[in-house]
């Protein structure tokens, strides 16, 4: 049978991001052991009517044994009044078990479902520690299969773990003990057949696992190629690649097909083996047996007893083969929940990190080097750059020469390589992230807005805010006379992502959102530059309104946006090349001059 081991790995389909690291199947249960600790009394209660329900089912071959022998040899002592207790005894053992399943299935699926939910939440949290580094190499997709498919399988394995492990072990030590007491040779050999099925059932599950977390890989890039086509939706259509589409979602649906066919053929052999196993067991028995009936070693009340004993110790292995595609669901998706808890963010709190008081905006970049992790050459190189507060300064300067990477560095979406960024004299690094982050305000070319209404996306950096406060955010923004035109004003729902308005609406909701935010720093990251001329001019007017008292850093491509700034950075990949009022480049005839000129020629 060992070949049936090595008969698909010449066509096994290799996905090296599912392996990782590998982790034993004690150190998956060493680290999801803590999750069960809230719930320890449920669990004793639940394995305590595990234990009932399975002394109950082992009663029955007692009985049956008891009134066989009492038949052969003195039928008369079987009374009716003895009929009537023994079936009062059953009848009060069923009840007990009828309980015992009821808490089971509900309380105990209860429990299950409880730590899915703690497992859930800690994942979140820890998503939402996990720092753009991280992010720029996932795939949602993938995240979404982890948060709610893979732990919707740790509900079962929970719940019925600790139950099918228990009631197996239960039924085999007392099996095996009662079964010795009736015949020894038999039962020796009859057990003698468990190790070597142990043996088989080892190598074919951890065949199974494999393909379990492969499949799980699988699942989550069909749901990143699903969720990436379907967000580009117009995308497609407006380029016609609707064909080529269904053909990338068939590719990755052939390749989950592909990994199910070899899990399906590992589970075949799993169950046939142990099928296989089942039936040895019982041909023991019954050759056996017969035997030891012939030569007077066994009573034929015992013998029937015996088979009966048999058969709930292979109901057992049953349920316990039954149950080990679920367990290995199970610890696949506890491997997969675990990988993602076992990434750090590379940017925490400092030990010793202060909160933000008072902030007035004067930056210091002090000889700063930034490079990305899977990046050989350096983004900045030995930048050193003092804004006073509430300056207003414009960056420009080729694409790749590291502009937004210069400003991701204030509210330390990414931490310097080397030197260090000061937000009134103190090192960035040592302030509170929550602190630092909640006196800064971004406006992005693409703004996120979540699902919802006017009113929830603008008032999410500040919840607290009332109605009026909202409003008036609004007004400043230049955003308040579209907002009332709409179907319900500020409860209209706009679609996830803001589908149902303009890229200049959308926009000005973004700077409302900063308006109501009120931070003393202000990075404006492209604001404009994918609107149209009448709402460019709009979105620019609300901008001027923003900036107003803040220490503003402007990234732009279109250079009529910042004439007005007090300084003016012409980056690249040297680092700052130029520097000065727009003027001041201007009679340098340097860079930006020819950067204006070509933006002038171009309008």
């Amino acid at each position: 049978m060992l070949y049936l081991f090595d008969i698909f790995r010449k066509d096994e389909i290799i996905l090296k991001e599912t392996h990782g690291r590998t982790r034993s199947t004690a150190e998956l249960f060493r680290r999801f052991a803590p999750y069960f600790k809230p719930y320890v009394p449920t669990l004793i209660l639940d394995l305590f009517c595990a234990s009932l329900t399975t002394i109950c089912e082992l009663a029955l071959p007692v009985i049956v044994r008891y009134v066989m022998n009492l038949a052969q040899y003195n039928l008369s002592a079987l009374t009716a009044n003895l009929i009537v207790r023994l079936g009062v005894l059953y009848f009060v053992l069923r009840v007990i078990d009828t309980a015992g399943s009821y808490y089971m299935a509900n309380i105990g699926h209860v429990m299950g479902a409880k730590i899915e939910t703690d497992m859930r939440t800690t994942l979140f949290r820890h998503l939402q520690k996990l720092s753009f580094r991280y992010y720029a190499n996932a795939k949602v997709g993938q995240l979404m299969a982890r948060i709610t498919s893979d732990l919707f399988d740790v509900t079962e394995f929970a719940h019925h773990c600790p139950e099918e492990f228990f009631i197996a072990g239960v039924k085999i030590v007392v099996s095996f003990a009662i079964l010795l007491s009736v015949n020894v040779p038999l039962t020796l050999f009859t057990f003698a057949v468990l190790p070597i099925m142990l043996v088989c059932c080892y190598k074919f599950n951890r065949r199974m696992r494999e393909t379990f977390k492969e499949s799980r890989w699988q699942v989550g890039e069909i749901n990143a190629q699903v969720e990436d086509s379907l967000l580009g939706i117009r995308v497609v259509k407006s380029f016609a690649r609707e064909e080529a589409e269904e053909q990338k979602f068939a590719e990755g649906n052939e390749r989950w097909l592909a990994i199910k066919k070899r899990n399906y053929f590992w589970m075949g052999g799993f169950q046939a083996t142990t099928r296989a196993f089942d039936g040895l067991m019982n041909l023991v028995v019954l050759v056996l047996g017969c035997v030891f009936l012939l030569h007077g070693a066994i009573h034929p009340g015992d013998f029937v007893a015996y088979l009966l004993y048999v058969q709930t110790l292979l109901t057992s292995i049953r349920r316990i083969v039954e149950f080990m595609e679920q367990f290995q669901r199970g610890m696949t998706g506890i491997d997969r929940f675990l990988e993602i808890m076992d990434e750090q963010p590379d940017i925490i709190n400092a030990p010793d990190a202060i909160p933000c008081e008072h902030v007035r905006g004067e930056v210091d970049f002090e000889d700063v080097s930034f490079s990305y992790e899977d990046d050989a050459g350096e983004v900045l190189g030995h930048i050193n750059l003092h804004v006073d507060a509430g300056q207003n300064i414009a960056i420009v300067g080729p694409s790749g020469g590291g502009k937004t990477t210069l400003c991701n560095l204030i509210p330390r979406f990414y931490d310097v390589s080397s030197g260090c960024v000061k937000l009134d004299g103190v090192d960035v690094r040592k302030l509170q992230l929550h602190s630092l982050r909640s006196h800064i305000g971004v406006v992005q070319q693409d703004n996120y807005l979540f699902s919802g209404t006017v009113l929830h996306n603008i008032a999410y950096g500040r919840p607290e805010a009332t109605r009026e406060q909202i409003i008036e955010a609004s007004k400043l923004a230049g955003a308040h006379e579209f907002i009332s035109s709409l179907p319900n004003g500020y409860d209209t729902f706009i679609g996830e992502r803001g589908v149902k308005l303009s890229g200049g609406q959308k926009q000005r909701i973004s700077i409302a959102r900063v308006f109501l935010k009120d931070p003393p720093v202000l990075i404006l990251d492209e604001a404009t530059s994918a609107l149209d001329n009448e709402s460019e001019r709009l979105v620019q007017q609300s901008l001027e309104k923003l900036a107003h008292g803040r220490t503003v850093f402007t990234i732009a491509h279109r250079l009529t946006t910042i004439r007005g700034a007090d300084k003016i950075l012409v980056l690249t990949e040297d680092g700052i090349a130029e520097q000065g009022s727009h003027e001041e480049l201007i009679a340098k005839g340097g860079i930006y001059k020819e950067l204006y000129s070509m933006y002038s020629d171009m309008r």
